[in-house]
């Protein structure tokens, strides 16, 4: 409770709190449309929930879940700022501008930041009189870095300041957010996060007692205390950093799960995947889990062993932390008596992440001290424990591959471990479905544009400010809200940094960002991508690999079409 109240009396939150927005007191109708909340999580795995396999303590989450619909077939675009530019706009990500990451390159689909041919939920949503709001971690403009990597460290190191860290006109305000409080790049330390603004201002101190989810998750608090103080109906977009490395975590919530990962990967594998074909998510005969990444270590063989434990401890931790902001943002819609009527719909931007952080070292988003001094480690050598803000750590591939149990890869991979996210909704006055319900609907987080503009009685432009404004191709979810059995999406597509797929009906062409060897699967007998049947069938394998040349040439993408 003491964060809560310390982060709550910083000056600029209040300014955040208090900040002026736009008011649409309509006169409520019959069927007042729902307010509607999206919270995405930053590298979560497949399997890192309770109420998907998980052995991590996530009741507010599972509590959406069994009063909700929970999506087995749902798909992000791979990597953290692609998905959100997906999500936001209701286009491919290369549509909206974000090919790969901020950095702008010349090409139409790699601008780095969404562009003027995108509408963002926000935008959309306040045409229709909904209040808007965000927390958390924007990612989807420029960044503005200092060309001396010296001034870029002080900047990161919170010793100097250079002013905003992206152009004003691409933050969250100038696409449709009335209130704004959060990260505008993607990477942050948890205790003392960089480019952290109060609307378009920067916050240039934070409590001693700061941690960034309690911050997302006070502020989104805050913020629907104020919103429910209208008649019209709000929309709030809620992006965690977390589970994202740099693993850092209070010390009683890593403390939960100090002996949870001593038994190893397999371990936890297993049990998980046991407790996944338990709840029905998954069909054992056709979902069989896929050999363990570099499974040529045995876990009592580990001489890091020590170490991998405490840092999937950390990553649980931070999902723990996240689910408790959670709970309390759902207690506040009780109380205000918005729980209701609110859609609240929970994802992760892309599978868990086998990145090792330690290995990038200091520089771009990543400081090498703290604000007081203290040199911030960037251990190779698994000697520093994870969870402290001076250790920047990551848990590594192996545990990923645990993390995203049963499916192969991870983030920025286009195999399943990489796109298949978990996918919840809840909704108690909209949603007939049964409570706890499955529903295997092939879906898109550019859905989320169709599925909201129905729903709030909006309308899709076709143009915005005087520009052209280029057509969502995705699938409004509201009747799988009903019970109804519909298919979703014939096909899919997806390319980054040369990893990519095309999916058709159960049919998969897949290559990694390493190899541009197509695999083909048939998802209906092999959900894990185990048995690559292109040789068996290559009149498949071309057919898939026209109709994505075609994708690529139609949304800007990466390589150049007419490659293999």
């Amino acid at each position: 409770m003491k964060k809560r109240v310390l982060f709550l009396s910083l000056p600029a939150l209040a300014a955040v709190t208090l900040l002026s927005i736009s008011r649409f007191d309509s006169k409520p109708s019959a069927e007042r449309r729902p307010n509607i909340v999206v919270i995405l999580a930053d590298d979560l795995g497949f399997s890192d929930l309770g109420c998907y396999g998980s052995e991590i303590k996530t009741p507010n989450i599972d509590y959406l879940a069994n009063s909700g619909v929970r999506y087995t077939q749902f798909y992000n675009t791979s990597r953290c700022c692609p998905t959100r530019a997906s999500l936001l706009t209701g286009l491919y990500n290369q549509q909206a501008g974000i090919g790969k990451m901020t950095e702008a390159e010349d090409q139409p689909g790699y601008r780095g930041h969404l562009t003027a041919n995108t509408v963002t939920l926000a935008e959309v949503l306040k045409s229709a009189g909904y209040q808007t709001g965000m927390t958390g971690k924007w990612h989807v403009s420029n960044t503005i870095v200092q060309k001396d990597p010296k001034a870029q460290l002080d900047w990161l190191n919170h010793k100097k300041d250079f002013g905003d860290f992206g152009p004003i006109a691409q933050y969250p305000t100038s696409r449709g957010f009335d209130r704004y409080f959060g990260n505008i790049w993607g990477v942050v330390d948890f205790f003392d996060p960089f480019s952290l603004v109060s609307g378009t201002k920067p916050i240039t101190q934070v409590p001693k007692n700061y941690y960034h989810t309690d911050a997302i998750s006070d502020t989104t608090v805050a913020y629907v205390k104020a919103f429910a103080k209208s008649s019209a109906p709000f929309f709030l977009y809620v992006a965690h950093t977390a589970p994202h490395w740099p693993l850092m975590a209070p010390p009683e919530d890593i403390d939960k799960y100090k002996h949870t990962y001593k038994g190893g990967w397999d371990v936890i594998r297993k049990a998980r995947y046991d407790k996944m074909v338990k709840l029905g998510l998954i069909d054992p005969a056709n979902t069989k889990r896929s050999t363990r990444w570099q499974d040529d270590l045995k876990w009592e063989n580990n001489p890091d062993s020590a170490w991998d434990a405490r840092a999937m401890a950390v990553h649980a931790a931070m999902i723990d932390r996240m689910d408790q902001g959670i709970g309390r943002l759902i207690q506040t819609l009780r109380e205000t008596g918005q729980l209701d009527n609110t859609l609240i719909v929970f994802l992760s931007d892309n599978g868990a992440s086998p990145e090792n952080c330690a290995a990038y070292g200091p520089g771009f988003d990543r400081p090498n001290e703290t604000r007081d001094g203290r040199a911030i480690v960037y251990d190779l050598k698994k000697q520093v424990m994870p969870g402290p803000q001076t250790s920047f750590a990551s848990i590594g591939q192996r545990w990923a591959n645990v993390a995203n149990t049963p499916y192969q890869y991870w983030k920025a991979e286009s195999y399943e471990g990489g796109i298949h996210t978990p996918m919840i909704t809840f909704w108690p006055r909209g949603i007939k479905a049964k409570k706890g319900s499955l529903n295997a609907q092939v879906g898109h987080v550019m859905d989320f544009m169709s599925t909201f503009v129905e729903l709030a009685g909006a309308t899709y432009p076709t143009t915005h400010h005087g520009q052209p404004i280029t057509p969502t191709t995705g699938i409004s979810l509201v009747p799988s809200f009903q019970g109804k059995v519909v298919p979703g999406h014939e096909a899919l597509f997806n390319e980054h940094f040369g990893a990519r797929y095309a999916r058709s009906g159960d049919w998969k062409l897949v290559s990694t960002s390493r190899d541009t060897t197509w695999h083909l699967y048939n998802l209906a007998a092999d959900c894990t991508e185990r048995q690559d049947v292109a040789a068996q069938h290559p009149d498949k394998v071309q057919q898939l690999k026209k109709r994505w040349q075609q994708w690529a040439q139609a949304h800007h993408v990466f390589p150049k079409p007419g490659k293999p």
